[in-house]
């Protein structure tokens, strides 16, 4: 394990902690830790399509880790972890397993936002026994309806960016309305907030390799999910474009023991969009 030197003069935050590595299975997996201090079960996030660990918001971050043990990591290929990107929700899964055992961790809560949230599922319908609680935003079952089309939506709001000169993260997790533009330019100048030691960008062949895995888990035969009897925080925007809202009502009935919290006016990122609502009771969620 590569662990940095950290100025102990400065208060350790997302904007600031170290990223460091860990070796599992042949992968160098890079990641960011904070509040270990809390002690408890650890948190484990798992993040969106292209996601690395600085499209994390840090006011989400910092907030679970005031009172929580929280990890954030690359899966493999992924930003600064070593390895070849895998193709399929299930080994990406299989993958994340394989981090929360290198890390010595018997049993996590998860928290899965977009892609991640279906990742999550996987883990907990393959290893019950090492997930705790999970916290699902912006996702829903495999098979669920528009799942498939992540792809085509991703790609055409990366080429409306590009043309209009914004980030497509405007378009795609936040809603067009005045109060979805506004959340949209705060949350996306939250993530230039760490400017030094960054991380890697998702490289295209990575992305393309992602969005294989979201079309093909879109169009497979939805799971049981009555058979996740754990508590499960399912929370989304009521105008989700790229995973839609019903899919979160879906999902949320589909779970047995399910609370559900979705948030006006806001899209995909409706976690990030309200997260000063989403905080407090993500960890109130946690605390129980």
């Amino acid at each position: 394990m590569n662990q940095p030197a950290v100025d102990q003069a400065s208060e350790v935050n997302w904007k600031n902690v170290p990223t460091q590595t860990i070796a599992a299975d042949g992968i160098e997996f890079a990641y960011r830790e904070l509040g270990k201090q809390n002690g408890g079960t650890p948190v484990v996030l798992l993040g969106h399509l292209a996601a690395v660990l600085d499209n994390w918001d840090p006011r989400v971050l910092d907030g679970i880790a005031a009172k929580r043990h929280v990890i954030a990591f690359d899966n493999r290929g992924i930003g600064a972890s070593t390895g070849t990107p895998s193709k399929s929700i299930e080994q990406m899964a299989d993958d994340a397993t394989t981090f929360i055992k290198a890390m010595g961790f018997k049993q996590v809560d998860i928290f899965g936002f977009s892609m991640g949230g279906m990742i999550a599922q996987e883990i907990v319908l393959k290893e019950p026994q090492i997930v705790g609680k999970l916290i699902l935003a912006g996702t829903g079952p495999a098979g669920g309806e528009g799942i498939s089309d992540v792809s085509r939506i991703s790609n055409f709001e990366l080429f409306h960016g590009l043309i209009t000169f914004q980030d497509p993260k405007q378009y795609l997790f936040f809603t067009r309305t005045p109060n979805g533009i506004s959340a949209g330019k705060a949350f996306l100048t939250r993530l230039k907030e760490r400017s030094e030691n960054r991380d890697k960008e998702i490289t295209f062949s990575a992305y393309f390799a992602q969005l294989k895995a979201l079309k093909a888990w879109g169009k497979k035969e939805p799971a049981d999910l009555s058979v996740i009897k754990i508590p499960v925080l399912v929370a989304n925007g009521d105008n989700d474009r790229m995973v839609p809202t019903k899919n979160t009502y879906d999902l949320a009935r589909r779970l047995p023991n399910s609370t559900l919290i979705i948030y006006p006016d806001a899209g995909h990122g409706g976690v990030f969009q309200c997260y000063a609502d989403f905080v407090p009771k993500a960890l109130d969620f946690l605390a129980k």
